[in-house]
């Protein structure tokens, strides 16, 4: 075992004691998350969800206790009924789009750390953002989410939501181009596989929508889990993340300290990527640790934007 390098084995307990942590230090807030004001939750399905789970209670918005840069952080459990929230450029608007998946181990949904704050700063840049809470109807007592092929449900809502977005490209004034993802920890995940799965939807087409490509035009996957395949080989690529050369240009950030995820979870990818010859750049910290989201602390790693906002531009999203 290589030193500070949590044995595989010990993954799944660590990310149980995470998650119980976040448990054990809660307080209520209101039943059902809602935006700041101007901005409404779109149902993302118009019927009934394809492969829907049972949910233990109604969905709950809670605040974490333990502090991320000095500051407490908001996440959404229970989620069943997946919604997305369109925050349109306040800058000048650049046409591109970027769709944000939240973190949270496919158990929850850090909805601010990883999720309205990243809009804040999307849309300052002028790039729409478009807040995806998909369904993590998972319950520590209850039925359990999980990343596919486990369950597919975060995927669907993916999937789903990239074609929204295109569908509706001219009414948002977005370029249809020009619309990629982000997203954090099992966002990250959700990031790679919604990357390898557009050629056909999990689900039964729905509408005009489904009709449009889910393939996202570029892609950002910061500490991304569950890229691993834990098997007896000690370096090997999840199996349901098939890349291959149409996989969409890809940016990877991590910390080689992350106690969450290994950041062999991007290096596997880079490495896979790379052979089949897909576009990646991979940026890895010696120190920065796991879930900061785009707060500023003393660690480098925290000034990642910046180095998002300059890849964009090397891959012709932004313009200098």
């Amino acid at each position: 075992m290589m030193p500070g390098r949590i044995p595989t084995a010990m993954k799944p307990l660590l990310l149980a004691a995470c998650f119980l942590f976040a448990c054990n230090t809660l307080r209520a807030q209101t039943p059902v998350w809602q935006p700041s004001p101007g901005h409404t939750q779109i149902p993302i399905w118009p019927g009934a969800t394809p492969d829907a789970k049972p949910v233990a209670g109604p969905e709950d918005v809670l605040t974490a206790e333990n502090l991320v840069a000095g500051k407490p952080w908001t996440y959404v459990s229970k989620v069943s009924r997946p919604t997305m929230t369109v925050y349109s450029p306040t800058g000048k608007n650049t046409g591109a789009a970027v769709i944000v998946f939240p973190g949270g181990g496919y158990w929850i949904l850090a909805i601010d750390l990883e999720g309205t704050e990243v809009c804040d700063w999307l849309t300052v840049r002028g790039i729409t953002c478009v807040l995806l809470k998909y369904r993590v109807p998972g319950d520590r007592l209850g039925p359990q989410s999980g990343a596919y092929p486990k369950s597919p449900m975060a995927l669907e809502d993916a999937q789903r939501t990239v074609g929204l977005v295109r569908f509706h490209a001219a009414e948002w004034h977005i370029d249809p181009h020009k619309i990629g993802v982000l997203g954090f920890s099992a966002g990250g995940h959700l990031v790679a596989a919604i990357s390898t799965h557009f050629t056909k939807r999990l689900y039964p087409p729905v509408d005009a929508a489904d009709k449009e490509s889910c393939r996202p035009d570029f892609a950002v996957a910061l500490y991304p889990g569950h890229m691993l395949e834990h098997t007896s080989k000690p370096f090997e690529l999840n199996p349901y993340v098939p890349v291959t050369r149409q996989t969409p240009p890809t940016f990877l950030l991590q910390a080689e300290d992350d106690p969450v995820d290994d950041v062999e979870n991007s290096l596997v990818y880079f490495a896979a990527l790379k052979k089949v010859g897909a576009s990646v750049e991979m940026h890895l910290y010696a120190h920065g640790g796991h879930a900061f989201g785009l707060r500023r602390t003393d660690s480098p790693i925290t000034a990642w934007p910046q180095l998002v906002e300059t890849w964009l531009t090397t891959i012709g999203i932004l313009s200098n």
